[in-house]
Parts: structure tokens; C-alpha cells; sequence
């Protein structure tokens, strides 16, 4: 992608979240608890998530898009948070195993490449015991109108929406990708064909 692409989703990105968050706040308010330590978010993108860390943790922030680290600086110094940025991929992670408390993706997973290997790679660096949060829009059910609507425009999609997928069936990843145990929720939120979504945890 193009530097002035990556420019422009940045600012889309920061626009939308002012509309996803109210959709998605009663999910957030369950799982975003008790955080305490090391925790590394994949994909942060402009700070949508950085107010919900309590004072104290040690946060780490995967994000290869540079144009949303000032987003992140600006919300971070609103907010008196000390944040440590990795410009890397969620493929590779520049992380020690088994160091990290709690790891959080949200609307991340649809967008990585190689989505298994980032899960693999969140599980690495987790440490026993270690959670992982997420929430993520997913495909719609197999044979649902919906579903062959994310099908025929995939190809527009992921050009248009920086390499986004909609078709992309994240809870079957999380749940092969060797946690000790998932909980996962399905839902639906009013957003066309990025309205199928899932929440939960997985323990490492």
C-alpha cells in the first residue's frame, strides 16, 4: 500500500471508531478486566482501545501502519499513558516467548496475512495462563445471502480497505490454534457485510 494510502486509512480509521465504539462498548466492558503487567496489542491502530487499560500496565503496541502512531501518542498523552510502539509485523513478533500478560485484537485478525501465524505468534508470547482478548467481524453463516455478498465483493473490499477480509472464518483459527481453552460469542452488529462479529478469550 501506497504511503498517502496508509495515510488516508489512518484518518478513516480514527473517524469510524467514533461510530464502532458505542456498538461495541457492552462487549469491551466484559472483557477488557482486570489487566495488570505486560499488554500487547496487535493492530492498535489510532488508540480505540487504549482508555480501557487501567493505570501501571506496561503497554505494547504492534502497529506497521506509521501514520497511526501520532494518533497513538496523541491519545496516550491525553490520557497520561506511558506506550511503547513495535513498527513490525503480527507475523514476527520482536518478542521474547512467554513474556506477555494479556493480548488483545480487535479488528486486526481480518486484516493480517497470514492470520494463523499471527495466532500462533500471540500464543508464543503469552505467558501460561496468559489471555487473549478479542473482537473481531467475521464471515456470515455458510448458505446466508449475506455470506455470497461478502464472497462477490472480497476482491473490491480488500483492495479498498487496506488488505481487509470478509470472508475470513477467525473463530475456527482460535479455537486450532492450541489454547488451553476459548470462549467465544457470536453477534451481529448493524454494519452491512462487516456486521457478523465475534468477542471472547482464550487462555494460553
Amino acid at each position: 500500500m501506497s504511503n498517502w494510502m496508509k495515510r488516508i486509512n489512518a484518518a478513516l480509521i480514527d473517524q469510524n471508531s467514533r461510530v464502532y465504539e458505542p456498538l461495541v462498548v457492552d462487549h469491551k466492558r466484559k472483557l477488557f478486566t482486570h489487566f495488570a503487567g505486560d499488554v500487547l496489542e496487535i493492530g492498535p491502530g489510532t488508540g480505540a482501545n487504549l482508555s480501557w487499560y487501567p493505570p501501571g500496565i506496561h503497554w505494547i503496541g504492534v502497529e506497521p501502519n506509521s501514520y497511526m502512531h501520532p494518533y497513538l501518542h496523541r491519545t496516550a498523552t491525553r490520557l497520561n499513558m506511558s506506550i511503547h510502539i513495535l513498527n513490525t509485523t503480527a507475523e514476527q513478533l520482536d518478542i521474547q516467548d512467554s513474556t506477555i500478560d494479556v493480548a488483545v485484537a480487535t479488528l486486526v485478525l481480518c486484516s493480517v496475512q497470514d492470520p494463523m501465524c499471527t495466532l500462533h505468534e500471540i500464543r508464543r508470547v503469552l505467558k501460561p495462563g496468559g489471555r487473549f482478548v478479542f473482537i473481531e467481524h467475521v464471515a456470515a453463516p455458510q448458505g446466508t445471502l449475506m455470506r455470497r455478498f461478502q464472497h462477490t465483493i472480497q476482491p473490491m473490499w480488500g483492495i479498498c480497505a487496506d488488505g481487509c477480509h470478509v470472508t475470513r472464518e477467525t473463530w475456527r483459527l482460535v479455537e486450532q490454534v492450541g489454547f488451553k481453552s476459548v470462549k467465544i460469542e457470536h453477534f451481529c452488529l448493524p454494519l452491512s457485510i462487516v456486521g457478523p462479529h465475534i468477542a471472547g478469550t482464550a487462555i494460553k
